[in-house]
C-alpha cells in the first residue's frame, strides 16, 4: 500500500493539463510512473507505449498489480487519461516536472565512457545534500530521460540525467528537454562511429549536442585530457556556457596527481582550483581517479558541498558488470573476480587492463574478453589490445567472438588462454584453467555476452564475504544506449 503521508507525484488533473489529455473514469493520484507492467508498484500511473510490443495490451496487467491509473491512446481498462501520442505525453509530463521543480538545478551527463557510473556516483553525493533525484541504471535514451523527468518530485533541489546517443541529432532533443544548468562530458572515444560517415569527429560533435539545451550561464565540466576537448571547449562556450576541467593535464581545474590502490580501495592526490586535495575512493579501476574529479566538480557547480561527494566517493563501491569484485571459492581454490561485463570500447578496455595489472594476486592476473561491437576498423583495434595486455602483465588472456580472434592471432603464444567462437563455448575453459589465487578480470561488449562467463564462474563457487560492490538500482534498465563503460 502507498503510505498516506506522502504527498502525491501527480494528480489526475495535473497530467491531464500536463498532456492535453482526458480523463476517462474516476479522478485518481499516483506516486511513481512506470513503463513496464512487471515492474508496477501500487499507486503507479502506467504508460502504454507503443513499440515491438503495444503496452496497451499489459495495461490490464498493470491495473490488476496496483496501478491507479494509465496513460493511454485508446481507452482500456480502469481510471485513465486518454491521450493522442503516449510517448509524446510522456515528454510533455516530463517538461512540466521540470518547470513545477523551480529551485531544482539539473546536471546532464554524456561521453563514450563512464557515464553510468559517473553520473551514479553524482546522485550519491546530491542525496547527501538534499531532496535529490536522478536516473536509474541506463535510462538515458529518447524514453528514459523522459521518464526519468516525469518521476522527479516537485520539491527536488538537484537532479542529474544521464544521455546517451547511437546517431546524431539524438542529444539535442534530450538536452533541451532536460535544459541541464550543468553538463558533464567524461570522454569521447571510437564508439558508434559506423554511424557517422566523418568518424570520431562526428562522435565528439554529437556528444556536444549536450549544450545545446543548456540554460543561460551553465556549466560544462570537460575532461582536458580528451583529445576532441579543444571542439567540445569551443561548442560550450559558444553557447555561453563556463567551462571547467578535469585530467592530468597542467592548468586543468581538477588535476589528478596520484591514483593509488591498497585494500580494496584507492586514494586520489590531486589539486582542485590550485589547493591540494587527498580522498578515499571505494573503487580500485585506474579510471575512477578521473571520474571522481568530473564527480566533483559537477557537483561543485551544481552548489552542493564538496563533503558530500568525499563522502559518496568514499562509499561507492563499482557497479554490476562495472569492475565489482567478488571473492569466490571454487572447488579448485580461492579467486577473485572482477566483472566488466557490461559493455567495452577500446578506451575502457585498456583502463580495465590497467586496472588488472595493478591489482594484487597470488597467483595469476587473468584477462577474459569478448567482442567490442559498434566500433570501426574492427580487427585493428582488437588486435591492439595486445599492447595493453603485455603492459599489463596479464599472464593469460581467454577470448571469445570473431572480433577477438584477430587478437588472438596477435598475442605471444605464452599469454593466450583459449580463443572460442562464443562466450557461452568459452566458460567452461576458463572454469577449468582456473588456479587458487588467480584474479580474473571478465569484460566484453553487452551484445557478446560477456556475462555469460561471470555468471558461469560464480555459479561453480561460493561467494566469500560481502561482494566488493554489487551496487544495482531497483529498476531494471530498458533501452539503455551508448553506455560504454
Amino acid at each position: 500500500m502507498v503510505e498516506a503521508e506522502h504527498a502525491p507525484l501527480w494528480a489526475s488533473a495535473e497530467i491531464a493539463a500536463a498532456t492535453g489529455g482526458r480523463i476517462q473514469g474516476a479522478p485518481f493520484d499516483v506516486y511513481g510512473v512506470s513503463i513496464d507492467s512487471r515492474e508496477i508498484v501500487p499507486g503507479d500511473l502506467f504508460v502504454a507505449l507503443a513499440g515491438e510490443r503495444d503496452g496497451h495490451a499489459f495495461a490490464a496487467a498493470a491495473m490488476a498489480l496496483g496501478a491507479a491509473g494509465a496513460l493511454v491512446s485508446r481507452t482500456v481498462a480502469g481510471p485513465e487519461i486518454v491521450v493522442a501520442d503516449t510517448l509524446k505525453a510522456l515528454e510533455r509530463m516530463g517538461e512540466a516536472a521540470r518547470d513545477r521543480a523551480a529551485l531544482a538545478r539539473r546536471c546532464a551527463v554524456t561521453g563514450s565512457v563512464g557515464k553510468t557510473s559517473v553520473t551514479q556516483a553524482i546522485a550519491a553525493a546530491l542525496a547527501l545534500a538534499g531532496p535529490s533525484h536522478a536516473s536509474v541504471k541506463s535510462y538515458n535514451n529518447h524514453i528514459g530521460v523522459p521518464l526519468t523527468l516525469a518521476r522527479m518530485p516537485r520539491e527536488t533541489l538537484r537532479a542529474v540525467f544521464e544521455i546517451g546517443m547511437n546517431h546524431a541529432d539524438e542529444i539535442t532533443p534530450l538536452s533541451r528537454l532536460v535544459r541541464p544548468h550543468v553538463a558533464v562530458v567524461t570522454m569521447v572515444g571510437p564508439v558508434h562511429v559506423e554511424n557517422f560517415p566523418d568518424g570520431e569527429i562526428g562522435v565528439a560533435r554529437a556528444k556536444a549536442e549536450i549544450f545545446d539545451g543548456m540554460e543561460p550561464g551553465g556549466v560544462a565540466v570537460l575532461n582536458a585530457d580528451d583529445p576532441w576537448f579543444a571542439l567540445l571547449s569551443a561548442a560550450a562556450r559558444a553557447h555561453g556556457v563556463d567551462v571547467r576541467t578535469f585530467g592530468r593535464a597542467e592548468g586543468a581545474d581538477a588535476r589528478l596527481l596520484e591514483f593509488r590502490t591498497e585494500g580494496g580501495r584507492a586514494s586520489v592526490s590531486a589539486r582542485v582550483h590550485g589547493e591540494p586535495l587527498r580522498f578515499a575512493l571505494a573503487q580500485t579501476g585506474s579510471h575512477w581517479g578521473l571520474n571522481a574529479l568530473a564527480t566533483l566538480l559537477a557537483v561543485e557547480a551544481l552548489e552542493a558541498p564538496r563533503e558530500a561527494a568525499l563522502e559518496a566517493l568514499g562509499g561507492f563501491a563499482p557497479l554490476a558488470g562495472r569492475g565489482a569484485e567478488t571473492r569466490l571459492r571454487l572447488p579448485q581454490g580461492e579467486i577473485v573476480l572482477i566483472d566488466e561485463s557490461y559493455n567495452a570500447n577500446p578506451i575502457s578496455m585498456r583502463a580495465a587492463l590497467t586496472t588488472l595489472g595493478a591489482h594484487p594476486t597470488g597467483g595469476r592476473r587473468i584477462a577474459v574478453l569478448s567482442d567490442m561491437l559498434e566500433i570501426s576498423d574492427s580487427p585493428a583495434l582488437h588486435a591492439a589490445l595486445a599492447e595493453p595486455i603485455l603492459a599489463a602483465g596479464v599472464d593469460a588472456v581467454f577470448l571469445a567472438g570473431p572480433h577477438m580472434q584477430t587478437l588472438d592471432e596477435a598475442l605471444p603464444a605464452s599469454r593466450r588462454g583459449a580463443w572460442r567462437a562464443t562466450a557461452e563455448a568459452l566458460a567452461p575453459v576458463v572454469i577449468e584453467a582456473l588456479r587458487p589465487g588467480d584474479v580474473v578480470m571478465v569484460k566484453g561488449s553487452k551484445g557478446s555476452k560477456a556475462s555469460v562467463v561471470v555468471d558461469a564462474i560464480k555459479a561453480k563457487g561460493e561467494a566469500l564475504g560481502e561482494p566488493a560492490g554489487e551496487t544495482t538500482n531497483s529498476e531494471p534498465a530498458r533501452a539503455p544506449v551508448g553506455e560504454a563503460r
